[in-house]
């Protein structure tokens, strides 16, 4: 269990709305200092400097999907260890357990609970040993 509490999240959506709504929920509502990217390439040219301790992820993006991205941090030595958890509207038991198989911390249906996105995040949190 993770003793060290979450500060810093990166968000990467490319739905303009959706993104904003998310980063209300996670920086205004739930305190988090949040670094929101529109696109896969935003985040990989953005992760470094800002060093986020948690990622949260849209499966389906332009350009550079979800799990395309989950990949490329996945490769790089500073985030290849970043729980990472998906955000998508398929929210089958099929797909569900393919984002988990990949290495998902948690999957979250959209749409989401703007009040309780947070706590959310901070639960999937404290059950990792990271």
């Amino acid at each position: 269990m993770n003793k060290t509490p979450l500060n810093k999240v990166m968000l990467v959506e490319d739905d303009p709305d959706i993104r904003e709504i998310a980063e209300m929920a996670l920086g205004t509502v739930g305190g988090f200092e949040l670094m929101a990217c529109a696109s896969g390439g935003e985040a990989l040219r953005r992760v470094d400097a800002f060093a986020p301790q948690l990622a949260v992820i849209d499966v389906m993006m332009p350009a550079m999907d979800g799990p395309t991205l989950f990949a490329s941090l996945r490769a790089r030595p500073a985030t290849a260890k970043m729980p990472i958890v998906f955000m998508t509207a398929k929210v089958q038991p099929e797909e569900i357990e393919r984002w988990r198989a990949l290495g998902a911390a948690d999957v979250i249906a959209k749409p989401f609970d703007p009040l309780a996105l947070a706590n959310r995040l901070r639960t999937v949190w404290g059950k990792l040993d990271v």
